[in-house]
Order: C-alpha cells, then structure tokens, then sequence
C-alpha cells in the first residue's frame, strides 16, 4: 500500500513514511493510493470478533509493512480496560427499532478523539523505527476542543515525542479547557490562541510550511509531525468503529446480512464523516452519509450547492469542536471523487487565495449520491437534548444532538427509515451548562460544580476522567496571538 499527497500523485510514501510526516511537504494530505477491499464474508468473520481484534483486522489492510503482532499489541495497549471503561470500547446503544447510537466517548478523555489518539502514538513510534528517523518529533495540534486532550493524553511521555496543542482563546468549554490546562507530562504544553480554530488550524499548517523553522528544528534535532486528522494515522483508526458497528448490528440481529444502513455524523473537520466514507468503500453497506452541522454550515452549503465558501460569519456555538469554517479532510474526499490531485491542488489554491471554490458538475453529482448535508442552531441542539431525555431516557451532547437533528432533517424531507447509526462524538457531561440548560435548570452552577449538578439532575454518575480534574493543578496558562504561534514552539525546544 502506498501514500500519496492530494496535491501530488508524483511522489509515493509507505504507510510509516505518511504516519511520520503527518503532512506533504506541499500542503497536502498523505492518502491511501487506492481503498481496498474487505474480503468477502469478512463482516460475518468479524461480528463475532473483540474491538480489539477488528481494529487489527481493519488497519492491517492498510499497513502491510506492519504485523499482526505489532497491531495486536497495540490494539491492546490502546484499547484495553486501563483506557476505555467498557470491555465494547465503541458500544452501539439501540435508541428505537431503527436508529442506533455509536457511543465513541468510553476512553480516558470522553471524547471521540481517544478512538483515533490511544492508537496513533503506538503507530507513530513504531513508524519512527521504520523509517530510521532519530531526530525526536514535535507534534503540533490545533484543537476545537477534543482533539487537544485526546492528543496530550495519548502522547504523555511517549520517548522521543514532544506535543504541543494550540486551541482558541475563549473557544472550548470550561472542562475541555480544564482538561488540558491540568495535563501531566515532561513532554508536552498547551497555548491559547487569540481567535478562532480556524485561526490556529492555519497557524499550525503555517508553522508546518515554514522552511526556515524546519531547519533550525532539524539544527536542535526536532521535526514536525501531526496529530490532527491531516495525519492519515488519526484517519485510519476512525473507520474501525463503524466497522465495528455494522459488526455489532449484526451479531445482535438488529439488521441482516447485507443489509444497508445509514450513517449520521456530526463533523467539522470533515475527518469522522470521512472515516465513515472510507469504511463504504471497503465494502461495509452503507447507503448515504448524513453530514450533520452547527450553525457553521459551511459543509452544508457546500453538499447542497457545490460551492465551499468559507466567507461568512463565524459562530460560537454550544457544539464547539465543530466550530470550524475551513475543513481540512474535505481535501482527500475530493481526491476520491475527482481522481485528479491537480483539480484538486486547484481547489485548494482557490481557497487559499479567495476562501472559497466550486466544484465542477460531476464531481458536485458524486458527491450529492453519497452525502446529505443538515444543520441546526444552539436552540434546536437544546430542544433535541431536551427531547431524547424526555422521550428515550437518554442523555447526549450538543455535538450529538446536532447530529440526531440532522437525521430528524433528513427523515422527514425524504421519507427514509433505513435503520442509522448516529455517531455520538462526547460525554454529555463534558458540556454540562448547555446540557443542564436543555433540561430545563435556569441556574447553572460554575466549573467543575456542574458535573455534581448534571449527576443529581439525572441520575447518572459523572465520568471518572472528569470528575478527577478536581484534584488536577493547572500548569499552561500562555496565550499568544495567532502571528505569534512560532515563539510557542521556539520557547517549547529550547
């Protein structure tokens, strides 16, 4: 299996070459060359397998230079009971006869993003020795909010890492800023950036584009990698777990054999919906992928119209890790849709230069077949939290509500009830002020206190990861305007 850059099909990588760099030197995002192929009855091999042993089932088709020992020890450290508080890891919930919830917010952040984050430091250090690269790896992160935790928490300590995360200033929620101001580690630091996501996300590519740091790095023994979702290592891990669930779907005989379903994400980055992308094209039955967005409806516009324009307002939402107007994973979808990396590289460049592009006509038809976009403001995310509680006896995030939206959207426009799998991305407990406001409490109490007020109000015990940051000390308090990101990293490697 060989890597290309969107950008670039000229130059081809392994699998330990593209986990490395994270990033193409031009820009670009390392992509499989080719998707493959699930076996035939795979899925029925599979269903009866641990998470574990398909996740090394599934990235093996990807990484041939690996062995199954490797994957297996891996999956093992990654996905075991010391990380993830259910022997399922990625359990499915059955929320009615044909709507399912895959809960991937089990792991030590309560996020999604320890799904991806508890396997890439493995593929990361194993790649390293691969590939005979000696020089220690910084990897840069920008986060919208899970991404930085799960990343901190996965890399804590790893030999020859450093980790540095980037998130935006007054632009996550008390516990995800909580949780990564109070993180442990020799290895590691965290900045707040004076804007947007987007502004640090463009930072952080920035910093990976800038050919004189890349060489004082290299003069103090550094270089770049990645652990946002440009990194095809973050990617990969993410279409196990809807394997994963068609596999549990069908080992509990919610569906039959080959039976089709639906799959509902909510996505800013674009890289979960992808992972769900990928997974169809290995072969799993999936019929359309139901994009689901915040009032951030760039992705929205952009499956109805053709037309990605990130010029128009930005909005901070109660859903803030898709508080996101430049979505980076689009990228490599466009690259299986176009089969051109220079359309694509085309694309780009427009983006870059006017922050907007539009697809031609086949492409935009490609991707209509596939991709249903919906999106909801903070007020109906809270009326659907309101409502699952009330109606269903079950709790979820603002992430998640914007996501059972979507599918409620798209239901009732086209009249399809194929059972679906709606990805619940967090821990309601995460986002404990909106979650307390959609259940109906007025007064929201500050800090860490919420989680005592969510608990009371519903029952259910605080996850222990969050209940733990009362005892944590906080150690990162440097903000730093997005011009100024290079200084973090400088300051990070003297």
């Amino acid at each position: 299996m060989q890597y290309i850059s969107t950008r670039d099909a000229g130059a081809r990588f392994t699998a330990s070459q593209a986990i490395t760099r994270g990033l193409a030197a031009d820009g670009g995002l390392l992509t499989p060359y080719y998707i493959p192929k699930l076996p035939n009855k795979a899925l029925d091999d599979l269903k009866d397998m641990s998470y574990q042993h398909r996740a090394v089932y599934v990235m093996k088709q990807f990484l041939e230079e690996f062995s199954v020992k490797e994957l297996t020890d891996f999956a093992a450290a990654a996905y075991g009971p010391a990380k993830f508080d259910t022997p399922a890891v990625a359990p499915v919930r059955t929320v009615d006869g044909n709507t399912h919830c895959l809960e991937l917010w089990h792991g030590p952040t309560c996020a999604f993003k320890d799904m991806a984050l508890q396997m890439l430091p493995h593929l990361l250090t194993a790649s390293l020795t691969k590939t005979e690269e000696f020089k220690t790896v910084c990897i840069l992160v920008a986060t919208s909010g899970d991404t930085g935790k799960g990343a901190l928490e996965g890399f804590r300590d790893v030999p020859k890492t450093r980790i540095l995360v980037f998130y935006p200033k007054d632009g996550v929620s008390q516990v995800q800023e909580l949780q990564m101001v109070t993180q442990e580690g020799g290895n590691v630091g965290v900045v707040s950036v004076v804007g947007n996501f987007d502004d640090a996300q463009t930072g952080v590519k920035r910093l990976f584009s800038d050919e004189d740091l890349r060489a004082e790095l290299e003069r103090r023994g550094f270089f770049f990698s990645s652990a946002n979702s440009i990194n095809w290592g973050r990617v990969l891990p993410q279409i196990v777990y809807y394997v994963s669930a068609y596999c549990d779907l069908l080992r509990d005989e919610k569906i039959q054999p080959g039976q089709t379903i639906n799959v509902c994400v909510p996505t800013g980055n674009f890289g979960n919906i992808l992972a769900a992308y990928y997974a169809r094209e290995m072969g799993v039955p999936i019929g359309r992928l139901i994009c689901a967005s915040n009032s951030n409806n760039v992705l929205t516009d952009f499956i109805r119209t053709g037309v990605y324009d990130r010029n128009r307002t930005f909005y901070n939402t109660m859903s803030p890790s898709m508080d996101i107007l430049i979505s980076s994973n689009l990228e490599r979808l466009l690259l299986s849709l176009t089969q051109d990396v220079d359309e694509v590289k085309g694309y780009m460049e427009q983006l870059n230069a006017t922050g907007r592009y539009e697809v031609r006509e086949k492409v935009r038809e490609k991707l209509q077949k596939l991709f249903w976009g919906y999106c909801c403001d903070d007020k109906e995310t809270q009326r659907v939290i309101g409502e699952m509680y009330k109606t269903h006896d079950y709790l979820i995030d603002p992430h998640t509500a914007v996501a059972f939206s979507a599918l409620e959207q798209y239901r009732k426009e086209t009249g399809d009830e194929t059972p679906c799998v709606v990805a619940s991305t967090a821990s309601p407990f995460k986002f404990c002020g909106s979650v307390l406001g959609a259940l109906g409490e007025t007064e929201v109490a500050s800090g860490l206190d919420a989680l005592d007020q969510l608990s009371e109000k519903t029952g259910l015990p605080a996850p222990a990861p969050l209940a733990g940051l009362r005892s944590k000390t906080v150690r990162f308090n440097t903000t730093v305007e997005k011009d100024h990101m290079v200084d973090a990293v400088l300051s990070m490697l003297e």
